[in-house]
């Protein structure tokens, strides 16, 4: 029996093989970055939008070269996009980038992460119409659902804007996956546990639970330089594997664990080790004897 239910099992089961994620730059930005809600993005985002490794709409092919040493034999691929806000721009824009990506060879779905703000109707309408021909998900960064770190953090909307966003992606019966982040400051276990208790209720499609990492380019890189809940891999793993155990069996599992690149990573100076990481997991559940969603059993 499988632990965990990632989202690579179910891409899996559903085209048959192996399906890889090419990461995508739409060249967006934010509004908590150009001034219509805030300035300077979230505290914990690299002035790239936290897209790293992505390449251009226009590039991907070099994305299918880069990933083509790690999965030589591939053959689909999910167009992601990754890097800020994917659907804050004009609505022709928005168009033609997904449709764009959609039209790839081989390219068997989309998946576009945005904020809960940024579902305009237009929006809303475009995302409705892609999902009645292509396999779709929306990525919702929520973080955390207490507004005090919300603030703190720059987020700059509060939890309604979320309950409305998922509203209307279950009333088009549009996926989505939300994005919890563990160890924020002034954040304890329970606060995180409260998070994910919160989301778990409206059954995503699927959860992403990152560490927090401070990172170069961010601003957390001046106020919290050395900061990091977790003292270790294996107090980070444990209460992962304490997690897992209240998330429902049937929500898919997309992260674990941060993946900021050594080179940009200031703190833990441990978590670039992400097999490390998801080892540990899978071995203090094994350890327990447990799975998701044994606690709701």
């Amino acid at each position: 029996m499988s632990l965990i239910y990632t989202i690579n099992d179910f891409l899996k089961n559903k085209f048959g093989e192996k399906v890889v994620k090419l990461s995508l730059d739409g060249g967006f930005t934010c509004p908590n970055r150009d001034g219509t809600k805030a300035y300077g993005g979230c505290t914990f985002c690299s002035s790239s939008g936290s897209g790293e490794m992505t390449s251009k709409v226009i590039d991907m092919d070099e994305q299918v070269k880069l990933l083509q040493n790690k999965w030589p034999k591939a053959q689909k691929y999910l167009a992601y996009f990754q890097s800020y806000t994917n659907t804050y721009g004009e609505i022709e824009k928005l168009k033609t980038l997904f449709y764009k990506a959609l039209a790839y060879p081989n390219v068997v779905g989309i998946a576009i992460a945005t904020r809960p703000d940024c579902l305009s109707e237009e929006v809303l309408d475009l995302l409705s119409e892609i999902n009645k021909n292509h396999f779709l998900w929306i990525e919702l960064g929520l973080q955390t659902i207490h507004e005090k770190t919300a603030i703190d953090i720059n987020r700059a909307y509060p939890l309604s804007e979320y309950d409305k966003a998922v509203l209307e992606l279950k009333k088009r019966n549009i996926n989505f996956v939300t994005h919890l982040i563990l160890g924020l400051p002034n954040e304890d276990k329970n606060d995180m546990i409260a998070s994910l208790d919160y989301v778990c209720k409206d059954k995503p499609f699927g959860l992403k639970l990152h560490m927090l990492n401070i990172v170069k380019g961010s601003a957390m890189e001046k106020t919290h330089t050395n900061y990091s809940f977790f003292n270790s891999i294996e107090d980070y793993s444990s209460f992962v594997a304490d997690l897992i155990e209240r998330i429902p069996k049937d929500i898919t599992i997309h992260r674990l664990n941060g993946d900021a690149p050594r080179n940009i990573l200031i703190s833990p100076d441990w978590s670039y080790k992400k097999r490390t990481i998801l080892n540990q997991i899978h071995n203090n559940l094994r350890e327990r004897n447990s799975y998701q969603g044994k606690s709701l059993e």
